[in-house]
């Protein structure tokens, strides 16, 4: 039973409590509206869109745990593999759909953190909650919303406190590998990542604490890696990649490269985006014996020794394709992909791929084609048109978070320089992909909405000196 003294001190915390939550309903009623969106997905299209092949290929790794030869790292699979007790997809996508709501929810959260108010804060997290994009990704068996969370959660974890300790400068550098292991181009962010660090003064022991948690579980995969392939490396299409993206501007008359890279110059072959060179049969270098991957280390000297040559060339394509990201209507680039508002009626069955049955018969029997299933599809379809994030749109979020990262480095530095990596970082080394540009819009949001607050805070302090600075920064203690 309750005693008096204890009613009493319930009593008193309770108007607490209710304020703590008043304080979170612009979120709460976004986050409940954000999962009904989900849930609507999930009965608008069954089971998940598995017409992907690389779906295939992420489970068929997570039931045959091994390193995949070309472009695939583990840690996708791992995920998949932890749900195979489940033997269903449905069960997939419904965890990546809570996936999606978890980092909605970390970027409020760390806004919060950092001082802004509840109707400043929700809004960073409305594009990865709303935006149709978003609900399509998590839908799908690919390793993107994975991959977002990851990064999201290790900025968190970064910028959580302004005196990070040693424990959280190692988690954070473990969350960043474990991003690498699903995506390989998190692998330079982690170097971007400590650069910013540095340059922020974090302090030796918290930046060797990054350094080397984010470093040894990448260096323990390679080995793996190597064990299976006898390369130490994290992929073997590494140099595949940068040499189609080489493919579009490449002349071997100032290249001069020698016999045996020449047998990799372009040799009449065109396509419509550097990407579709891994896969164009009669690009030069799918016309060498053995396949494309065995090839690797050849494709990435030829690459390196052609940017080497031409480095205006190189930089002029990485512009223009990146500029893709900033037009209005959403451009299909390559041609035969569907940039935006792909939400449709009607049935897709799987493709014709070998790997299909087997992967049927191990981890999910029910695989089957995707459907749409009205109204809930109907739904979804008008839906999509108004809720896409638009090129300027995110090019001013972009702007914004330039200008707090300027202008307040310890503020937005990090989160905006994390933005330009992801954006950048996939042209310069294959190509333009729109959903490659998906992982870039919430940590973009995230270093706008910090940026604004400071701005506004700056503009505060000037107008009424004496007012507390706002400490940003993920360390202000040396080590």
């Amino acid at each position: 039973m309750l005693t008096e003294s204890r009613l009493v001190a319930l009593s008193r915390r309770s108007p607490v409590r209710f304020a703590a939550l008043a304080d979170h309903r612009v979120f709460t009623v976004v986050l409940v509206l954000a999962a009904a969106l989900r849930v609507i997905t999930m009965l608008g299209y069954r089971p998940a869109q598995l017409y992907w092949y690389d779906s295939f290929s992420y489970l068929d790794t997570a039931v045959h745990l091994q390193p995949s030869a070309a472009f695939h790292p583990i840690g996708y699979p791992l995920f998949l593999r932890a749900l195979w007790p489940f033997h269903s997809v449905e069960v997939i996508v419904a965890a990546q759909h809570v996936m999606g709501l978890v980092t909605g929810v970390l970027i409020y959260a760390l806004l919060r953190r950092r001082s802004l108010p509840g109707w400043g804060a929700a809004p960073a997290a409305v594009p990865i909650l709303f935006d149709a994009s978003y609900l399509r990704l998590e839908h799908a068996v690919l390793s993107d919303t994975q991959f977002i969370f990851l990064v999201v959660a290790g900025l968190t974890v970064l910028m959580w406190s302004p005196r990070l300790s040693v424990r959280a400068a190692m988690g954070a550098g473990l969350l960043f590998a474990l991003a690498a292991l699903t995506r390989t181009i998190a692998l330079p962010l982690l170097l971007l990542v400590l650069v910013v660090l540095a340059v922020q003064r974090l302090g030796w022991r918290r930046l060797a604490a990054v350094a080397v948690a984010g470093t040894l579980p990448l260096a323990a995969y390679a080995a793996w890696y190597g064990a299976h392939h006898g390369r130490f490396t994290l992929s073997g299409a590494d140099g595949v990649a940068l040499w189609a993206r080489t493919m579009t501007f490449a002349d071997c008359a100032v290249i001069k490269p020698p016999a045996e890279e020449a047998r990799l110059c372009p040799n009449g072959t065109v396509v419509d985006a550097a990407s579709e060179y891994v896969w164009a049969p009669g690009a030069s270098l799918n016309r060498l014996p053995g396949g494309r991957f065995s090839h690797n280390d050849l494709a990435r000297s030829f690459a390196i020794r052609a940017i080497a040559a031409q480095p205006l060339d190189y930089l002029r394509e990485v512009v223009r394709d990146t500029s893709i990201a900033f037009s209005w209507t959403p451009i299909a680039h390559p041609r035969r992909t569907t940039p935006a508002f792909g939400f449709n009626r009607g049935h897709w069955p799987l493709p014709g791929q070998p790997l299909i049955d087997k992967v049927k018969r191990e981890y999910d029997q029910d695989i089957r084609g995707l459907s749409s299933v009205g109204p809930y599809a109907d739904f979804l379809i008008a839906y999509q048109y108004p809720a896409y994030l638009r090129g300027p749109l995110l090019a001013a979020i972009l702007l914004l978070g330039a200008a707090g990262a300027v202008l307040r480095r310890r503020t937005a530095l990090l989160p905006w320089t994390v933005a330009m990596g992801l954006l950048v970082g996939p042209v310069a080394v294959l190509d333009f992909d729109h959903r490659y540009v998906l992982p870039v819009v919430p940590v973009a949001c995230l270093a706008a909405a910090l940026a604004l607050h400071a701005l506004l805070r700056r503009c505060s302090e000037r107008a009424g000196p004496g007012q507390a600075g706002d400490g940003e920064g993920p360390g202000r203690a040396r080590g």
